[in-house]
């Protein structure tokens, strides 16, 4: 019997590259979007071609809204940084971080994985390139999971132990297309930007555009989106 996997799914980069992992692995895969008020939600369009290309078997989209509370600049009328550097995006958590984001996110992943009965989270966290956000560094994750296995009926019976799967979380951006590149992942279809305009199209210059060109160059080869 197969094992199933609860994918957390953007629909960007890393979460794209995630879902494509955990297929490899031959999981059965459970994909969780959300929208919460982010600005750059044409992301989830990307989500559902991600998820019908690799064949998820249940892909909810979850609403939420973080705008009650504001506080970066996805949720929140707050200028996008643009035209950064690398040593200025590592000087300081960015703005663009979602208070509390990933722990809400996984929240209701271990939600779902308990209904379910699947022993497996996949989240696509990332603490090499653009290592400011805390809520994707390991000791963060390690907590995390310590927690849920005491959160749930399943964990406290004994009958499930849960794994939050974080393989990307020591990766550059040009190992991580490397390995979805291996496994099928169409980059072109994925959306990273968080800045994006009406039709979608990203706007290549903030923290995120700027490291997803930068991974691609390292590797020698084009990036398949469209730009502005």
């Amino acid at each position: 019997m197969r094992k199933k996997a609860v994918v957390l799914l953007s629909g960007g980069l890393d979460s794209s590259t995630i879902l494509a992992y955990a297929k490899n692995k031959n999981f059965d895969l459970y994909a969780l979007s959300f929208f919460y008020g982010q600005r750059h939600q044409f992301e989830l369009e990307a989500s559902k071609k991600i998820a019908q290309q690799f064949g998820v078997i249940q892909h909810k989209t979850i609403n939420i809204d973080l705008r009650a509370f504001g506080g970066s600049a996805l949720t929140a009328e707050i200028e996008v940084p643009k035209g950064r550097t690398e040593a200025e995006m590592d000087n300081e958590i960015p703005i663009t971080y979602v208070p509390a984001r990933n722990t809400i996110f996984l929240s209701f992943a271990l939600a779902f994985a308990e209904v379910i009965q699947s022993e497996d989270i996949f989240i696509g966290v990332n603490a090499v390139d653009y290592s400011g956000y805390p809520d994707c560094r390991p000791e963060y994750i390690k907590a995390y999971q310590t927690m849920a296995n005491m959160a749930t009926k399943t964990g406290v019976e004994g009958t499930t132990n849960l794994t939050i799967h974080t393989p990307l979380i020591d990766l550059k951006k040009s190992e991580i297309i490397k390995m979805g590149l291996d496994f099928g992942v169409d980059y072109a279809i994925t959306s990273t930007c968080y800045d994006p305009n009406e039709k979608g199209l990203p706007c290549g210059i903030c923290d995120s555009c700027v490291l997803r060109l930068k991974g691609f160059s390292e590797l020698g080869i084009e990036d398949p989106a469209e730009y502005q």
